[in-house]
């Protein structure tokens, strides 16, 4: 006997895909409605980690039969109520209970009426599902997956068919589709293996976040660097400093990088313990005692977690902290483009606990004694100290 197939829960999967975009994570998510992890990951590999497209049952006309009353019938039939019955009870017309007993009923659903499984069955069926273009074009399809072979992004590969072949519109694609003919698999045309072939290489989409969308990261504010006093955009005073975390692999270590805006001098702050918001407070503070008062103005940071106890280094700083724009490195050009310079010394992918603070005091210190062309071919050593001479 052929099996009656997977039943879908489709309340419960819509709530799944409601907690997901909460911010709720897939394991969580599947503990608080009480199903298994592997069930929602099941459900997230099949639409290729993004929402399925369906239409909320709130949002469906009235004119279908909602689950409600597919459960009603159900019901009805195992009382032994006629058709006609069964839609007087239901204000629906006798012909619209018998078309749905005969659609959604199948040889081996156990000669019963399944109100569950019926719903499901309608739902996909709703979907009016069509072949994708990549699946029924083998000339394409060999084309697209070609370029994926050469590492080529899905916008470089649509623009490419539009020259390949100018004439035959039928063969322009967006990059969109491309997207979702490799996370869908099979249903899309392309092999999700060639998903490895992406930059970010990963084998389920995530969804983004627009950066002015994103939930506040501190629970003491943060003051945006908008709001940074002028004068130091100028780099005419000593005492603007630039910080960030450079990670190692895996981001299980870090060391943390001052720059001074001005004359590019380099500090260097070990955390051999960790670089949680205690641990790096603890470890900037010990470097910010050793440094004159007047050579500590202002720092800005990133939005970073390690920085959550910021309002405890504020005193340390005469015009206080201030963070860069989320997803907007440039605004702390100066620490980027020194962190780029340290990458020569301290490579991704390494682990940065291994580096004592004897091995970082030498990085710091040929960093420092390197001549700068934006400091006319001084040094940042030399610029720091010409700075702090009163």
């Amino acid at each position: 006997m052929a099996r009656r197939g997977r039943k879908r829960r489709l309340e419960v999967e819509a709530e799944y895909w409601r907690l997901l975009a909460a911010g709720v994570g897939s394991v969580e998510a599947c503990r608080q409605l009480g199903i298994g992890r592997k069930t929602g990951y099941r459900w997230r590999a099949e639409n290729g980690g993004l929402r399925p497209d369906y239409l909320p049952e709130s949002s469906r006309s009235g004119r279908y039969l909602s689950l409600l009353e597919r459960r009603r019938i159900a019901a009805m039939r195992e009382r032994g109520l006629t058709i006609r019955e069964i839609a007087g009870q239901l204000g629906r017309a006798p012909s619209t209970v018998s078309r749905e007993l005969r659609r959604n009923s199948r040889p081996h659903d156990y000669g019963r009426y399944d109100a569950d499984l019926a719903h499901h069955r309608c739902r996909e069926r709703a979907g009016r599902p069509r072949r994708a273009k990549l699946a029924t074009d083998p000339e394409l399809k060999a084309e697209v997956q070609s370029k994926l072979d050469l590492e080529w992004s899905p916008e470089q590969i649509a623009a490419h068919l539009r020259t390949r072949w100018p004439d035959r519109p039928e063969r322009h694609l967006c990059h969109e589709t491309i997207y979702r003919a490799l996370y869908q698999g099979a249903r899309g045309g392309l092999n999700r293996t060639l998903t490895r072939k992406l930059r970010t290489g990963r084998p389920l989409r995530k969804k983004r976040r627009r950066p002015d969308q994103r939930m506040p990261r501190f629970v003491a504010p943060a003051v945006l660097i908008d709001h940074r006093p002028p004068v130091i955009e100028l780099r005419e005073r000593l005492g603007d400093w630039e910080g960030d975390l450079v990670v190692g692999v895996r981001s299980q270590s870090a060391v943390a990088t001052l720059v001074d805006r001005r004359t590019r001098y380099l500090r260097l702050v070990p955390l051999p313990e960790g670089h949680s918001a205690s641990q790096l407070r603890d470890a900037l503070i010990a470097v910010l005692g050793q440094l004159p008062e007047h050579a500590r103005r202002s720092l800005t940071w990133d939005q970073g977690s390690e920085m959550a106890r910021h309002y405890e280094l504020a005193p340390y700083f005469a015009d206080g902290i201030f963070f860069a724009r989320p997803g907007s490195p440039w605004q702390r050009g100066t620490n980027e483009n020194t962190n780029g310079l340290l990458r020569q010394y301290l490579p991704k992918r390494t682990n940065l606990s291994l580096y004592t603070v004897d091995d970082l005091r030498s990085i710091e210190h040929r960093l420092n004694n390197r001549p700068r062309k934006t400091l006319s071919w001084q040094t940042p050593a030399q610029a720091f100290a010409a700075a702090l001479a009163p």
